[in-house]
């Protein structure tokens, strides 16, 4: 925390939806179907039954509402500006929304409820239950540092009793949380009560740790083999893939579409950067002229940002404490230290943007304090009256020893309580006036008190470190495309285009037009890629626009997509343009050679080598006489069952697994195929593992893992067994209702 600011009394109420995929559980009315409209879909399904769209809609604004709350108090907190409100991440509390919808059949199956009294035990901490953290940490005894039921007793009747709707809502909200919780931990707590470890299971788990088999091998590299010398056709890798095709492997998971693109980038031309440069000579030349810094500053760049205070102090990019946008390049540090105020650095260039900066004064302190927070808003008479008093009683018994512990019990600044509450290297304007004041002015080590809009500060001066920070006026600029730059390339595009059209249109089958869109492309100087999009979960990577998004999604599963189709038109995405073509169309369980080629040739080539290397391996008598045939060096490893690593070849689990086989000491075996080449072993000596009275340690070591799980375990299994669809882009854009 940067800025000390307000500590409101109800921040335990936050309830932040995103995060924590079980645990935000904000329950709604979640019936069947979605009002009188009879779609097929909706927005998805679970368990094969639609959801309710209105349900989810009211999910999506509780999580607002808790983000707005959360980020205009931690503002407020900070003593900043509100931030305009960023929009959540619906994709979050769509799968916080499901995960509730599949959690809640598990709960009403086996009778999970949690009773008004147990509610009230668990939140207050009570018949067994540990008070929760984050309810402990909100409502301490102000004199004691304990938890104060009292405290939270009245605040949660203030709110019930409240005649401002909003904090009711709020209440009941909380409540449905907590209650929801408590569920989840007796779900959980059912699953952990039927997880067993056999002995069985306990004691070949000890022995495949503790068994070590000590053997020597020789293996010969796959990559001894070059991939050109393997003779690979069409045809053999179709033989090859209709013998293997029924492979789990090979099969596609899930439904989905592959949608391959290319974009043509609208980047600046040489005169482009020629009258960049003079654009900026000419403006820096002006800055030096003028008379009025902020009126040219706010007329003339990119970044309208200026203020004579230290408001605008720039650290270097590396300092942790520097804020975005207010840095200047490392490489400038020795320009600035040398400056003087007044004068004009640069052009330089920054993240890509190119800067001329007027230097309007130093900040030549990096202050450090620590202090005690007695909350009390100031226009609160009594409030402060009553902070007052408590900051006069603990004062005279503070010393630099015992500061620490004073923090502990005493102070309302959570943001500070960790460290002692101390703020390390801030400058002047990063703090309220009179704390910023008292860190600046008084001696090292004197410890006494401010007092700001938040209340009382009991501070100690610790630390102030000399820096030369420059305050700046700052004139950006970017440097882009031209217009005949962007009518050129325009232009590249359309033709680039209708020749696409006009060619692809030649081809019957649609993997022969994705081949010449290949082909295409590469010979007009671009790259194609790939984009694999889910039918069920059609989440889509490679753009930076949901409009980009939607025309991609409307290309791969509009009625009647089939393969090769082409882009009616270039996307418009920032700086580049965008050309797509459906290159496939994956059906769950299905396969075919296209979609499977590049992995199928993979393994064509290595089985091909392991086959070449087995034979010329198979003729050794021993591993002596392998040695000396082919000029290999014998190695020795300790393997074990558990740990399939073998020093000096790395990860080979088929290689461990003949070992321990059945293969007697002194044994050796014919040529195994392994990750990195084929090996041919020999069992030296198994040392047995020692002999033990139980396997109770490793019994609970695999228990503990098993429970450790248990959540997401679960949540994968249900999720996978609910089948779920979400279909929300599909709505939203009417490919699937």
């Amino acid at each position: 925390m940067a800025i000390i600011g307000k500590i409101r009394e109800k921040s335990w109420l936050i309830l932040v939806i995103i995060g924590g995929a079980l645990i935000a559980f904000i329950l709604g009315d979640y019936n069947k179907g979605a009002g009188s409209i009879d779609y097929q879909y909706g927005y998805g399904t679970v368990y094969g039954e639609m959801v309710d769209m209105d349900a989810f809609n009211r999910e999506v604004k509780i999580a607002q509402d808790n983000a707005d709350l959360q980020s205009d108090q931690q503002a407020d907190q900070q003593g900043q500006p509100r931030p305009p409100h960023q929009p959540v991440d619906k994709a979050v509390v769509w799968k916080q929304f499901v995960e509730k919808l599949i959690l809640e059949k598990e709960f009403a199956a086996l009778g999970i409820e949690v009773s008004p009294a147990e509610f009230d035990a668990y939140l207050y901490g009570k018949s067994g239950f540990e008070v929760l953290p984050e309810i402990k940490s909100q409502f301490l005894d102000s004199l004691t540092g304990e938890f104060n039921e009292k405290l939270l007793q009245s605040t949660i009747e203030q709110m019930e009793t409240s005649e401002d709707p909003n904090e009711v809502q709020r209440w009941e909200t909380n409540k449905e949380y907590f209650t929801n919780r408590r569920r989840q931990e007796k779900y959980l707590d059912v699953l952990s009560q039927g997880l067993y470890v056999t002995k069985l299971e306990a004691k070949n788990d000890y022995v495949a740790q503790k068994e070590v088999k000590s053997i020597s091998f020789i293996f010969k590299r796959y990559a001894e083999i070059k991939d050109e010398d393997v003779p690979v056709t069409d045809e053999k890798l179709k033989a090859y893939f209709e013998k293997h095709k029924g492979e789990k492997k090979y099969q596609n998971k899930v439904s989905a579409r592959e949608v391959k693109f290319f974009d043509i980038t609208i980047d600046p031309s040489k005169q482009d950067s020629i009258d960049f440069n003079k654009e900026m000579n000419d403006l820096k030349a002006r800055f030096a002229e003028t008379k009025n810094d902020s009126t040219f500053v706010l007329a003339n760049s990119d970044f309208k940002a200026y203020s004579s205070t230290h408001m605008l102090t720039f650290r270097p990019e590396t300092d942790e404490k520097a804020r975005q946008g207010v840095t200047y390049p490392v490489f400038m540090d020795s320009v600035f230290a040398k400056a003087s105020v007044g004068d004009l650095v640069g052009p330089y260039e920054d993240n890509g943007n190119m800067r001329v900066a007027k230097i309007l004064d130093f900040n030549e302190n990096l202050l450090t304090a620590r202090h005690i927070l007695i909350a009390a808003q100031k226009g609160d008479d009594a409030a402060v009256a009553k902070a007052k008093r408590k900051t006069d009683s603990i004062l005279p018994l503070l010393t630099s020893d015992n500061f620490e512990e004073y923090v502990t019990n005493f102070s309302d600044d959570p943001g500070s309580k960790e460290t002692g509450g101390k703020y390390e290297d801030f400058m002047d304007y990063e703090m309220v006036p009179e704390f910023s004041k008292y860190a600046t002015d008084e001696p090292i080590g004197k410890i006494g008190y401010v007092q700001t809009d938040y209340g009382f500060h009991i501070m100690e001066v610790l630390e102030r470190k000399p820096v030369r920070f420059p305050v700046l006026a700052v004139i950006q600029k970017t440097l882009k495309a031209s217009t005949t730059t962007v009518e050129d390339k325009e232009m590249e595009v359309d033709n680039l285009i209708y020749k696409l059209n006009d060619e692809l249109a030649l081809k019957e089958s649609g993997e022969a037009r994705v081949v010449l869109f290949d082909t295409i492309v590469s010979q007009a100087g671009h790259f194609s890629r790939a984009t694999t999009i889910e039918e069920n979960n059609p989440v889509v990577y490679g753009f930076k626009s949901q409009i980009t998004e939607d025309k991609i999604l409307e290309l791969a599963f509009s009625e009647g997509a089939k393969v090769g189709d082409l882009i009616g038109s270039p996307i418009k995405e920032g700086n580049r343009y965008i050309v797509a073509i459906l290159s496939s169309i994956k059906e769950k369980g299905e396969t075919n050679f296209e979609d499977v080629k590049p992995a199928i040739e993979g393994d064509y080539i290595r089985d091909y080598k392991a086959k070449s290397l087995k034979a010329e391996l198979v003729k050794g008598k021993s591993l002596n006489d392998l040695e000396t045939k082919f000029g290999l060096k014998k190695q020795k490893a300790d393997v074990t069952f558990a740990n399939p690593q073998i020093t000096g070849a790395g990860f080979e689990p088929e290689v461990v697994g003949a070992v321990f086989s059945g293969l007697a000491d002194g044994e050796r075996s014919l040529p195994i195929q392994g990750n990195t080449g084929v090996f041919v072993v020999q069992i030296e000596k198994t040392t047995k593992a020692p002999a033990a009275a139980n396997y109770d340690v490793e019994r609970a070591a695999l228990e503990k893992g098993l429970v450790d799980n248990i959540q997401t375990s679960a949540v994968t299994g249900l999720t996978k067994l609910a089948d779920v669809i979400d279909n929300r882009r599909f709505f939203d854009y009417n490919i699937r209702r």
